[in-house]
């Protein structure tokens, strides 16, 4: 640490002895960072002990829609079903959606297991060559991070595998729960589906803090106590963060392409061609787009945040690892970002308590308010926590340069400033969430200037739609740099990391959130495809609704936390540059081949939402096409109330095959990219892809999720009634002898479910895999740092040929 400058010379004997004496800062371990390892593994076990109490409660609902004493409203007969043949039904379908999102998983999951068994070898080989000193290869970095990234692989395997299970588990039960009569009907549904929610979401923070610190733990006694063998124990971690963030871009963009094949083929075959409802059963692609509910926006996203947290830890612990004075004040303090998520942990489980008991919902108007009292309260608990962690945990020196804090680089941070970056990421994430609700919830203007622009026709819904994306994102990117720019200022990039982690520390009740809404949409489903009574649907299509708006707001925490953690382990490369050049490394923009770089960087995430959109597109061609077959071959289907059924399998296939096969080029072009652009340009070139591939797609993934949730939310506002008197005016024809209105016969509900289809790909696979690609470009670079930097010193291989 610089020294203080010298107060006059009578006193200079004296200050000398002070210096020499002044080693990093007189920082000691504190006893409080002796107790940060039962901390982190007390509430890990916590967080999975709550997600099997939550399963239990969600387990104790009988698949039986008459299992209630209260009499129940969809046990009466409806469609000339009763409750014997509903119930049956609701077992067969249950049964249906079980297997085929299982089928899905499975031959996904074996090739990621084909993936895993390639990768590891090859990645070993690679840093072994990168780490060698003196022509001799190190074998022990180069495995130890191949089998630090197939621990973080297959825990993002069974995290994945864990929500996906949980949400078929408990799809049936919510709409079981919805048949009963108003205010119970309400509580239980919504309480079914938030549990299972939470069952996800405690589960993979437990498990993924448990699996992460199990394995720094199972490797430490490898490296040795100085602060070089630390930084060489958290170079091999990030192992971990690229095996977790691997798989999470198969779940993504597989699960992407699944699900939105099957929504979209099912939605033009049926909905908008033959006039059919939604989740209608004699609709052949019905089965597979609640097949896809669970595949993409349950495991896909569980995936995704758990590379996400473990990507954001993995960056924190290495950067951390580069201070002297962290390193000196004990195990503790570099456990701290470790500590940060463990706690989260306990407030979150707090936090659940609020929805389902001390605040439950009665009716449909407290849906939203208890799903964003959630993050409001999650967010206000874990302020003072992390506070009190910051200050018990991270050093603050007593003599030299910086007393009172702690070295990180070149900055002179402190406790006050980690806990400020913690908390930038845990209220602007919070923000964030609030502003992407205003801009995707039908409660508020711009989703109704949406709906409103359908009177004209699909033409104007869609520029209505897109200038709403654009727009969506300017305020959530003025935070992010504000947030950037002071965790930055207070602690350099070790502060954006902790600020990732801040926005990651209520995961467990973001995961909840989001599973939430796909649990609510598959119980609509069952219920429409039982014929059980309409009451019911009307609980789950309102359950529904508001959870595509929470989803949105999940989605706009994912992209925040993704933009924030990339940027952190750019820092960690960045980090791995200048231990390597033994200085202070600075990016010059100016640089023609920093510049070249970021100019690809930025055109990549148009690269790749192009090969998704149009896998998307492919699919639901082939889709449409069997569907229109079987109508084509069994006139019965279109006949309301007929008993005939479709066969569901062969559209479910149709799904899985494309998704598998198409989700191979988009994952090759963001793994591959920058190692091509280290090996063949050199590191500089690298820093400028990162940067490019960051900016660029945040903005895109904001626009893209937000405007395909505005046209969903649009659509559902129409459907409910909201626009009836319009329709009724402007479309006569629509209006029956009762005076009704046939809301969905109308060409202005017709426009609108068309921009729904066209945003289905949008939200659903193209902009929440964008999340992928910033985290994922950024961990490859950071493990293979050492093989960049071996190929011509870091100029890669254009440098002997210029």
């Amino acid at each position: 640490a610089p020294e203080t400058p010298l107060a006059s010379t009578s006193a200079a004997p004296s200050r000398l002895m002070d210096d020499f004496a002044c080693v990093n800062g007189n920082i000691t371990a504190s006893d409080a960072s002796e107790a940060a390892p039962a901390l982190i593994i007390v509430t890990g076990l916590i967080g999975i002990a709550f997600s099997v109490f939550l399963l239990k409660l969600v387990s104790s609902i009988a698949l039986d829609v008459a299992s209630n004493n209260e009499p129940l409203v969809g046990s009466e007969p409806i469609n000339g079903a009763d409750v014997a043949e509903q119930n049956a039904r609701l077992l067969e379908l249950y049964a249906a959606i079980t297997t085929g999102a299982n089928a899905f998983l499975r031959s996904e999951y074996k090739l990621c297991g084909i993936f895993i068994v390639l990768a590891f070898p090859a990645m070993s080989v690679l840093i072994a060559w990168g780490d060698k000193e003196d022509g001799k290869w190190e074998w022990k970095n180069g495995w130890l991070s191949g089998v630090s990234f197939v621990v973080g692989a297959i825990t993002s395997i069974v995290c994945g595998y864990i929500g996906m299970r949980v949400a078929v588990f408990s799809n049936a039960r919510c709409t079981v729960g919805a048949c009963a009569p108003a205010p119970h009907g309400w509580t239980h549904s919504f309480n079914t589906a938030f549990r299972a929610g939470g069952v996800m979401g405690f589960s993979l923070t437990g498990v993924a803090l448990l699996s992460l610190y199990a394995l720094i733990l199972g490797l430490r006694p490898l490296f040795g106590s100085e602060q070089t063998d630390l930084m060489h124990l958290f170079e091999c971690i990030a192992g971990f963060g690229l095996g977790g963030s691997s798989i999470a871009m198969f779940g993504r963009v597989g699960g992407g392409i699944y699900t939105k094949a099957a929504d979209v083929g099912a939605d033009l075959a049926g909905k908008v061609v033959e006039d059919l409802p939604e989740d209608d059963p004699h609709n052949p692609g019905t089965i597979a787009d609640n097949v896809g509910d669970n595949v993409g926006d349950v495991a896909g996203m569980g995936s995704d945040l758990f590379g996400s947290f473990g990507e954001a830890s993995c960056a924190a612990l290495l950067v951390g690892a580069s201070s002297p004075m962290i390193v000196a004040a004990g195990w503790g303090a570099l456990m701290f970002p470790l500590t940060v998520s463990g706690v989260g942990i306990v407030v979150c489980l707090i936090t659940n308590f609020v929805a389902t008991d001390l605040s439950p919902v009665r009716k449909e108007a407290d849906i939203e308010r208890v799903l964003k009292t959630q993050l409001l309260v999650s967010s206000l608990l874990m302020t003072p926590c992390v506070y009190g962690l910051a200050v018990a945990l991270l050093p603050s020196a007593t003599c030299g340069g910086c007393t009172g804090g702690f070295y990180i680089g070149s900055i002179c941070s402190s406790r006050i400033n980690a806990f400020l970056c913690v908390a930038f990421g845990l209220w602007g994430g919070c923000l964030i969430g609030f502003v992407t609700e205003y801009y995707t919830s039908f409660s508020y203007t711009p989703v109704q200037e949406v709906a409103n622009a359908c009177r004209t026709g699909a033409a104007t819904n869609i520029i209505y739609g897109l200038a709403l994306g654009y727009k969506s994102a300017i305020v959530p990117v003025f935070l992010l740099s504000l947030i950037v720019y002071g965790a930055h200022t207070l602690a350099g990039f070790y502060g954006i990391a902790l600020a990732a982690l801040g926005m990651l520390s209520t995961l467990a009740t973001c995961l909840a959130i989001d599973v939430y809404g796909p649990v609510c949409d598959n119980a609509g489903g069952i219920a429409e495809m039982c014929e059980l009574h309409p009451s019911v649907r009307e609980k789950t299509d309102a359950l529904d609704a508001a959870g595509n708006t929470t989803a949105a707001i999940g989605k706009g925490f994912a992209i925040g936390s993704a933009c924030l953690v990339g940027l952190a382990l750019f820092g960690a490369f960045v980090t791995r540059l200048e231990d390597a050049a033994g200085g202070d490394l600075h990016v010059d923009l100016l640089d023609p081949i920093t510049f070249a770089g970021l100019l690809v960087g930025a055109m990549l995430p148009y690269w790749f939402s192009a090969m998704t959109m149009k896998s998307v597109g492919m699919a639901a061609n082939a889709m449409v096409l069997e569907i229109k077959r079987q109508f084509d071959a069994n006139p019965n289907l279109l006949i309301p109330n007929h008993p005939d059924r479709p066969d569901y399998d062969t559209c479910i296939k149709i799904s899985t095959d494309a998704s598998l096969q198409e989700m191979i080029a988009p994952g090759a072009l963001v793994m591959l990219s920058p190692v091509l652009c280290g090996v063949c340009f050199g590191t500089r070139c690298v820093t400028g892809l990162l940067a490019g591939a960051i900016a660029s797609s945040v903005q895109m993934a904001i626009s893209s999720s937000n405007t395909g949730g505005a046209w969903d939310n649009a659509k559902k506002y129409i459907s409910k009634g909201a626009m009836d008197a319009v329709i009724g005016e402007e479309e006569p024809e629509t209006v029956d002898n009762t005076g009704k209105v046939q809301t969905k016969k109308s060409q202005i509900f017709k426009a609108a479910v068309t921009g729904d289809t066209v945003g289905d790909p949008l939200k659903d696979t193209s902009g929440p895999a964008l999340n992928i690609l910033m985290k994922l470009m950024a961990i490859i670079s950071v493990v293979f740092a050492d093989v960049f930097l071996a190929v011509n010193k870091g100029d890669g291989l254009i440098a002997s040929w210029l």
